[in-house]
């Protein structure tokens, strides 16, 4: 049987606790084998704060789901050069495991603007897509958006309610600056790893 494989792409600048369960709530929701988190290398579209290099990212993820049996870090994208764009990856990753079918996992506002990404219909063309919505009065919009991507590029999209958690890496980055508490906001192993390299200080 064809495996079922969920991806969790973005900076992950750094990783948190609102990624993880997203993933969780996505495999569990759609029946997934694994999912895969794919830090971008060079992304086009930028943070407003500098971002990390890509083996620190990479490094903090690992962290990250060392407990968890079937989350894997994949480096796909920080193996590219220049700009990664994701209907590079999906057509990559379609290419090595043309068997496989596979779940993009992403967020409400991200869904929103994917029709402005780079090749939108390649994207649709080679993965599910799940958005979550978090119930913030937005799931209407989300589901027009998603009817019209269904229209328009005969795109398969999926909504997944979910829980709500509070959490950005922005917020977490600024109140590491300033000095503040981020314990119970992301994985213990990757606080201790941004206290012992001192990342985020100068934010």
């Amino acid at each position: 049987m064809a495996k079922k494989i969920g991806i969790m792409g973005g900076t992950f600048n750094p990783i948190h606790f609102g990624h993880l369960l997203l993933a969780e709530q996505a495999m569990e929701a759609y029946d997934l084998d694994e999912v895969l988190f794919i830090p971008s290398g060079n992304p086009y579209m930028k943070d407003a704060d500098p971002i990390v290099s890509g083996d620190i990212r990479a490094k903090m993820i690992e962290l990250a789901l060392e407990e968890h049996p079937y989350f894997r870090l994949s480096t796909i994208e920080l193996e590219r050069k220049g700009p990664t764009y994701t209907y590079e990856t999906l057509e990559e990753l379609k290419e090595k495991n043309s068997e496989c079918t596979y779940f993009f996992i992403t967020g409400a506002d991200s869904l929103l603007t994917m029709e402005t990404w780079k090749n939108p219909e390649r994207i649709f063309k080679n993965c599910v897509v799940i958005a979550s919505v978090r119930g913030t009065g937005t799931e209407e919009k989300i589901r027009k958006i998603a009817t019209h991507l269904i229209y328009e590029y005969k795109a398969d999209v999926h909504i997944l309610p979910t829980r709500f958690i509070d959490l950005s890496s922005s917020e977490i980055r600024h109140r590491i600056s300033e000095g503040k508490s981020v314990r119970y906001m992301l994985p213990e192993k990757v606080r201790e790893y941004i206290y012992e390299n001192g990342l985020y200080r100068n934010v």
